[in-house]
C-alpha cells in the first residue's frame, strides 16, 4: 500500500539537518521512523520565555513561536544541565514530543533543570521529510565515514573537562588564536555532544579552517551511542580532516569526562592517544580538577595544561600548583608558557 504524501512549508529549518540543504517546499511522508537522525516536520505548540530560539543553518538564532513549523531531527540528551531525552519507542503523525537542544534535535523529554531552560518545548509531529518517496536521514548526506583505524599521524590539540561548561571551548579559542597568528594552518573536529553549529563556527572565527562534527557522520548526538560507534566515528572525522594536511587538529569534545557522550572511550584509545600533542584540562573547582588530573592520567593520557574557572585568580591557581604537576593557563589572563611544550613535542620551528 502506497504511503500517502504531500508538500509541505517549513517556516524555519534547524542547524543539525544542514547538510541535507533543505528547502522551505518539501515533500511530507507519514511513513515514519524512530532511527536517530530521522528528519521530521513539527509545528510548535506553545510559547517559552527562555530557551525559545532555534539555530539555522547559517548558525544565527531564530526565535520560536507557537504555530511555527519547523525541520528537526531525531536524537537523544544526556546533559548535566539543560534536558535529557531519549529517542520515541514509537512515532506516528500527530504525536507530541520535545525539542532537545537549539540546534534540533528532538525527543521525547525525561528530565529537565526547569529553573535554568524551563519546561521542553512540546511539538506536535506533521510527519516526515520525505525525497524521493523516501523518509530522509541527516546520514542521507554525510561528509564522512566512520573508520576502524586511524590512517594519519596529524597532532592532536585536545582538551577535556570535568563538565559541561567548565571553560573548554575559550580556553581553546585563545591558544587556536595564538597558533594561527603563528602561521600554523588549523583543522578542528567536535566529536562528542548534541548537534549544533556554535563550536565550529567559535573555531573558525579564530582561523580554524576546516572544521567537521558527528553530525557529519550521520549522527545527531554521541548520548549512549556506544563506546565502539564513537570511537570510530572520531577516527572518520580526523582522517577526513588529515586530508587538507593541516599541522594540526583541535579536538574538542561536548560535556566532561564523566558525561554520557562518549568522551572516556576516545581518550583511551592507543592510536588516538598517539597522536595527541597537548592535553588541555578545564575544571570549575579545584576538586574536580585534581579528580580530572588523576582520572586522565590514569587511563594514559595526562594534563599537560589546567585552565577553566578554577584558574580565575590565584587561589584556585595556587591550589592546582600544589596538587598537580601542570602547566596553569586562564583564558581570560593567558600567557604562552604552554606553548614551548608545543613546539618540543612538534620538534618543528612553525615560526620560522
Amino acid at each position: 500500500m502506497k504511503k500517502s504524501q504531500k508538500t509541505i512549508h517549513l517556516d524555519k529549518i534547524s542547524s543539525v539537518t544542514r547538510n541535507l540543504n533543505l528547502t522551505h517546499e518539501e515533500a511530507l511522508t507519514d511513513d515514519l521512523s524512530t532511527a536517530m537522525g530521522t528528519v521530521l516536520a513539527v509545528q510548535v505548540l506553545e510559547d517559552k520565555s527562555i530557551y525559545n530560539e532555534m539555530e539555522l543553518p547559517s548558525g544565527r538564532m531564530s526565535r520560536l513561536k507557537k504555530g511555527d513549523v519547523i525541520a528537526v531531527a531525531l536524537g537523544e540528551r544526556m546533559a548535566l544541565k539543560g534536558f535529557a531525552g531519549h529517542l520515541p519507542k514509537s512515532l506516528k503523525t500527530d504525536d507530541v514530543i520535545h525539542l532537545l537542544n537549539f540546534g534540533g534535535i528532538a525527543g521525547e523529554c525525561t528530565s529537565a533543570n526547569t529553573k535554568e531552560v524551563g519546561d521542553p518545548l512540546r511539538i506536535r509531529v506533521l510527519g516526515g521529510i520525505a525525497r524521493k518517496g523516501k523518509l530522509v536521514n541527516i546520514g542521507d548526506a554525510r561528509l564522512f565515514s566512520e573508520a576502524d583505524r586511524l590512517t594519519n599521524d596529524i597532532p592532536l590539540i585536545i582538551t577535556t573537562g570535568s563538565s559541561m561548561d567548565s571553560g573548554k571551548t575559550t580556553v581553546a579559542a585563545e591558544m587556536t588564536k595564538t597558533l594561527v597568528r603563528m602561521g600554523m594552518k588549523l583543522a578542528g573536529a567536535k566529536v562528542t555532544g548534541v548537534g549544533a553549529m556554535r563550536d565550529l563556527y567559535k573555531m573558525e572565527d579564530y582561523g580554524i579552517r576546516e572544521t567537521v562534527s558527528f553530525v557529519d557522520c550521520g549522527i545527531t548526538s554521541t548520548a549512549n551511542i556506544g563506546a565502539d560507534q564513537v570511537i570510530r566515528m572520531t577516527k572518520g572525522a580526523l582522517n577526513y580532516l588529515a586530508k587538507g594536511r593541516p599541522d594540526a587538529i583541535v579536538v574538542e569534545f561536548g560535556d566532561g569526562l564523566m558525561g554520557r557522550y562518549g568522551v572516556r572511550p576516545i581518550l583511551e584509545d592507543r592510536e588516538i592517544q598517539k597522536n595527541v600533542r597537548l592535553h588541555v584540562g578545564c575544571a570549575r573547582d579545584p576538586v574536580g580538577a585534581v579528580k580530572l588530573g588523576e582520572d586522565c592520567a590514569a587511563l594514559g593520557l595526562p594534563i599537560d595544561v589546567m585552565s577553566g574557572p578554577v584558574t580565575d585568580n590565584e587561589v584556585g591557581q595556587d591550589l592546582i600548583r600544589e596538587h598537580m604537576d601542570v602547566l596553569v593557563y586562564n583564558a581570560f589572563n593567558p600567557n604562552n608558557r604552554w606553548l614551548d611544550l608545543v613546539l618540543s613535542r612538534w620538534a618543528v620551528d612553525y615560526a620560522a
